[in-house]
């Protein structure tokens, strides 16, 4: 042990700092000293090495939680832990803080994949401590290539013994009395797919911040986010209620019954690296008979990494994943998936995999249609089924300029070289109403292009809060004019010293031509 606690200072109290959940605090050299790691690892990793492996954190759960009682005849839970070139103190902290704060008679095993890992301290120097610290209790599963988190968390499932597995990255840390809500409530029904509450670890400083109650959701290009707790659940006015009908998971945490989860189908194994497949559980477990909820008793606290391992374009993966999400699951609707990354549905030319088996599971566990979970499950989902056109959009004077969202604060539409991604997406409607902006999930982030018969420039407004219906309708089909029906004016390029040598403008209309990358064409018929 004596290369491992030289090089990370792992003696007993681990350096003395940061106890009592305290941060550590670094002099100016030592923060010098700190860069090179927070650029590898995406978070203080130096200041990480210098802070107690046993340091406790604040109780941050609703006060009521700690009069609540359970039973202790409970499941035991397998932890299960991925990496890939973690540091080592993050992974240890980790360890330590699971074996800490979860009942010995509920924890049956932690098992640690590595998703083949580089660094030589998380191979023996690992090993030797855990080994030496939990003999008995920690397993390490080693992947002989770089398999993405979503596989790996298939392996760990695979060699479980315990009733329950549990979820989790692999710098996370645990607060008192996380496990018993937990497992009591999947006692009570295997079917459910229990998500603790998250609370922030600060990646620079590594200071507990306190997240508040909050569902999980997502928007159609399937990026997960944190979402208000159902009006019912503030209605009950029960801070230790289990927030229900959360529509799917963050995805640095999840509980689930073993063998239900492999009844399930577990991940999508199809999926590569990370992305997606937090929604699509979501998706399927509710359209497959189970459930999915967070518990405010239940507290995990995540450091949120500045970098991510892996891959530098996650946003690749994310994609391909989506697609893929899109045709099992989402029947018409994956339409929207499609027109949020901004895709044709035909010859797009992004091979998402075979899907057959997923297909398969799906018509195995009798799931309901998708359409089912957005009326009962995530009704706050905007449907963007009146879609005729959407991409980014060109005038036929300056094809290599598209029309931009440019600054929101400005509220006006504007020019940018084409480059496709959300500020360019733009939306035509059969009812004539012309959007510009990515589409969240509540469509705060897109907005209506209006001419408001005042300003020479096109405004950009919250669709919904246009009381001028005509003001916000366009006469448009593809490789054409478009005309509002208001004022008549044509949306318009004229020449400009600034804005890339044009500007967008609103005035008589000259026969200038626009047109939307895409067309959805029969893409809204049923599944």
């Amino acid at each position: 042990m004596l290369g491992l606690s030289k090089s990370l200072g792992l003696i007993e109290g681990f350096g003395g700092r940061g106890k009592g959940g305290l941060p550590a605090t670094l002099s100016p050299l030592e923060d010098i000293d700190a860069k090179p790691l927070r650029d590898k690892y995406g978070y203080n990793a130096y200041l990480s090495d210098r802070i107690s492996l046993d340091r406790s954190l604040p109780d941050h759960r609703p006060s009521q939680c700690k009069t609540l009682n359970y039973p202790r005849d409970l499941p035991q839970i397998s932890l299960i832990f991925i990496f890939v070139d973690e540091a080592l103190s993050v992974i240890l902290r980790s360890v330590h803080s699971a074996v800490n704060y979860t009942p010995a008679h509920l924890l049956k095993e932690i098992i640690l994949v590595d998703d083949n890992s580089e660094d030589e301290q998380l191979k023996a120097p690992l090993e030797e401590y855990v080994n030496k610290r939990y003999p008995g209790l920690v397993k390490i599963v080693r992947n002989q290539k770089r398999e993405g988190l979503i596989r790996a968390r298939n392996e760990g499932w695979k060699v479980a013994t315990g009733e329950v597995t549990g979820f989790f990255d692999a710098h996370v840390e645990f607060t008192p009395y996380w496990t018993e809500p937990v497992l009591a409530r999947i006692k009570d029904d295997r079917r459910r797919i229990v998500l603790p509450s998250i609370d922030n670890i600060k990646h620079d400083t590594f200071e507990l911040e306190r997240y508040e109650n909050s569902g999980h959701g997502y928007n159609w290009e399937l990026w997960c986010m944190y979402i208000s707790p159902p009006k019912q659940w503030w209605d009950e006015g029960d801070m230790t209620a289990p927030i229900r009908h959360v529509p799917a998971m963050i995805g640095c945490s999840f509980v689930v019954n073993r063998d239900y989860f492999g009844e399930l189908g577990l991940l999508d194994s199809g999926m590569d690296v990370y992305g997606g497949e937090n929604i699509e559980l979501g998706i399927r477990v509710w359209l497959c008979g189970g459930s999915m909820e967070v518990l405010p008793c239940s507290r995990v606290a995540h450091i949120a990494r500045v970098k991510k391992p892996y891959h530098n374009n996650i946003a690749f993966h994310t994609r391909r994943n989506a697609l893929r999400v899109a045709e099992v699951w989402m029947d018409k609707y994956k339409s929207n998936v499609y027109l949020a990354w901004n895709i044709p549905m035909e010859n797009h030319g992004i091979d998402f995999g075979d899907i057959s088996e997923r297909v398969a599971l799906r018509e195995r566990l009798q799931c309901k249609r998708f359409e089912w979970y957005l009326d009962n499950v995530y009704p706050e989902m905007r449907r963007h089924s009146n879609t005729v056109f959407y991409g980014e959009m060109r005038n036929s004077k300056a094809s290599h300029l598209c029309m931009d969202q440019g600054l929101k604060e400005n509220h006006t539409a504007t020019l940018h070289p084409c480059h496709g991604w959300g500020p360019q997406l733009g939306r035509y409607t059969k009812e004539g109403q012309l959007f510009l902006g990515p589409l969240g999930s509540t469509g705060d982030d897109t907005r209506c292009v209006v001419d408001d018969q005042t300003s020479n420039v096109p405004q950009l407004l919250n669709c919904d809060k246009v009381t001028n219906l005509k003001q916000k309708t366009w006469n448009f089909s593809q490789n054409s004019s478009m005309i509002n029906q208001a004022s008549g004016r044509c949306l318009e390029l004229v020449p400009s010293k600034v804005n890339f040598g044009h500007q967008l403008v609103l005035q008589s209309c000259t026969g200038q031509r626009w047109t939307i990358k895409n067309t959805m064409g029969q893409t809204m018929s049923s599944r």
